[in-house]
């Protein structure tokens, strides 16, 4: 491994020559840094762990150190650390955690201990690791090393990438729980690939602040009503400038191939339009489709009269997705009475469907217009992939 900038290992008997007062500065004449090194012979365990300790002491209490002192600290702590047992290391670890003048040497040897009790610390906190120590890390050690990692203060794509690529979900769960992990876009794309199919991820992956809105909006149908409603809460902030470059960025994403289309397809488009054309393709004309079993006229007029693609029209009524339906009605002006006959019909095979019907006409009421209309030009992005 290279140190970068710090010297070359001093090894322990190295370190002994090096205690001489013209290979020291003159401040250290008058300490016991020379005779602490000197001691670093000790083959006792017990003294060797004094001396771990009363070195550390000393390194912490000197008012000042050169380069060269602290790469002679960094060699000796490191030896010493070597040959001490876990609960002695992972002291040390935490006692030089988050100290900035820490030596390198022993901070890199910390990070890449096999205990988790002695590594983490220094991973979670210390700001001597650099973005390459920190991959090394990543690509060498296991998951707890690396949820250790994506606790930082801040972190870089890069490390983050290597993270991504890297980690299992639960790592993931916790780099996206860090709003100091800076994540590329490809990372992004990643990490909700992997979300749409593990539930433990749907919050963390909707919850992280820096999303980009066009992902975040393909996880609305597949995480529960609390955070679709934030999804839909977020779009209804959203900037009408980052917006528009959100719907661009996610036009590259969306999905061409979307499943067969049903057999009675061409004839129910064909009726469908003759009744537009003749002006009576009206919303009562949809809520007699469903009551009379035209699921497909009815999917055809819903993506009709929301400018929606078919496949998204079928997926809300497939999977009854009635607060997806709510965003539909809301975003074409269709009133409460209407969406809630819409309802009653589709969870008519549900006990008490009247009351279940009016829950989610309570959430239509607090709906938005704006919030579904912005909502809703995320889902056209298909359609309009569909007709490029």
């Amino acid at each position: 491994m290279s140190d970068g900038a710090a010297l070359p290992p001093v090894s322990l008997s190295e370190s002994a020559s090096l205690s001489e007062p013209d290979a020291l500065s003159e401040s250290d004449a008058a300490s016991r840094l020379p005779d602490l090194i000197a001691l670093a012979q000790e083959t006792s365990s017990e003294k060797r762990r004094a001396l771990l300790r009363e070195l550390t002491d000393h390194f912490f209490g000197a008012p000042e150190r050169s380069e060269a002192e602290t790469a002679l600290y960094g060699s000796v702590l490191s030896d010493l650390t070597d040959a001490m047992e876990l609960a002695v290391r992972a002291e040390l670890a935490e006692r030089f955690a988050a100290a900035p003048d820490a030596p390198r040497q022993l901070i890199r040897r910390l990070a890449n201990d096999e205990a988790e009790d002695v590594a983490h610390p220094v991973l979670r906190a210390s700001p001597v690791l650099t973005e390459a120590d920190l991959i090394q890390v990543i690509h060498s050690r296991g998951q707890g090393h690396m949820r250790a990692v994506s606790q930082r203060a801040s972190l870089s794509e890069a490390v983050s990438d290597a993270i991504i690529e890297r980690g299992d979900d639960e790592t993931l769960g916790v780099l996206l729980g860090n709003d100091g992990a800076q994540l590329s876009r490809a990372a992004c794309e990643t990490a909700v690939e992997r979300a749409r199919v593990n539930p433990a991820l749907h919050a963390p992956t909707v919850e992280r602040a820096s999303l980009p809105p066009d992902l975040l909006n393909e996880m609305y149908f597949e995480v529960e009503a609390r955070l679709r409603q934030r999804i839909l809460e977020q779009n209804a902030r959203m900037d009408p400038a980052l917006l528009e470059s959100a719907l661009a960025a996610g036009r590259t994403r969306v999905a061409t191939d979307d499943g067969a289309l049903p057999p009675d397809y061409a004839e129910s488009l064909a009726y469908v339009q003759e009744l537009s054309v003749a002006g009576q393709l009206t919303p009562p004309v949809l809520a007699r489709f469903l009551r009379s079993g035209s699921r497909t006229s009815f999917l055809i007029a819903l993506s009709q009269l929301a400018d929606i693609d078919f496949h998204t029209a079928r997926q809300i009524i497939d999977r009854r997705e009635l607060d997806a339906l709510a965003v539909v009605c809301k975003a074409a002006d269709l009133d409460r009475a209407l969406f809630l006959t819409y309802a009653v019909v589709l969870l008519n095979t549900d006990g008490d469907a009247m009351g279940k019907a009016r829950a989610y006409a309570g959430m239509y009421n607090d709906l938005t217009n704006e919030a579904a209309q912005r909502t809703l030009r995320f889902w056209r992005m298909r359609k309009a992939m569909h007709a490029a």
